[in-house]
């Protein structure tokens, strides 16, 4: 049985970050390196809580633990990972620009259970009530299988510097939003 899924709250920030962190730890060495992968917890790994503060985040929780999480903004920033930029917080326009799918995380015992689906199913029928046609995103590489499932094409490979100098191979990819 698959785990209600719900808006997140400020009291849930610990936990998503905790999730966010341990997926890392546990996928991530499948297709990165140590160093990628240590990286990748300190920079990756961390909640924009102006995703839950908006509304646009969700999580799965599954006896009391979150585990998964994920959402999608209307904002201009694309990802973290690679320190911040001076218009993340810039609202898109949804006539013109792509609403972002965000920081998805599901616990590894959790995967294959069409969680993450159903994040991006929400996430969709949210952006599309905003007015956005169009959905993009940067996926991490173990991220990557899940999106092309759900219909996104990949744009580019990317490689994305975090702040440490570590880089992480990416790929943007984006996906038209279904009509309702």
């Amino acid at each position: 049985m698959r785990p209600p899924l719900r808006r997140a709250v400020p009291a849930d920030a610990p936990a998503i970050t905790e999730l966010m962190q341990a997926s890392i730890r546990e996928l991530f060495p499948r297709f990165y390196d140590e160093a990628q992968t240590a990286s990748a917890v300190v920079h990756i790994g961390q909640l924009d809580v102006d995703l839950i503060d908006d509304g646009t985040y969700y999580v799965h929780e599954a006896e009391g633990q979150i585990v998964a999480c994920g959402g999608w903004s209307r904002r201009n920033r694309l990802f973290a990972g690679a320190g911040d930029a001076a218009d993340d917080d810039r609202l898109l326009d949804p006539a013109t620009e792509p609403a972002r799918v965000r920081a998805m995380f599901v616990r590894s015992d959790w995967t294959r259970r069409g969680l993450g689906r159903e994040i991006l199913e929400a996430c969709e029928r949210a952006a599309r009530a905003e007015g956005f046609t169009m959905l993009s995103l940067m996926a991490t590489l173990p991220g990557e299988p899940l999106y092309r499932a759900y219909g996104f094409r990949e744009v580019e490979r990317v490689t994305i510097t975090a702040p440490d100098g570590v880089t992480h191979e990416g790929v943007a990819m984006e996906r038209p939003i279904d009509a309702a």
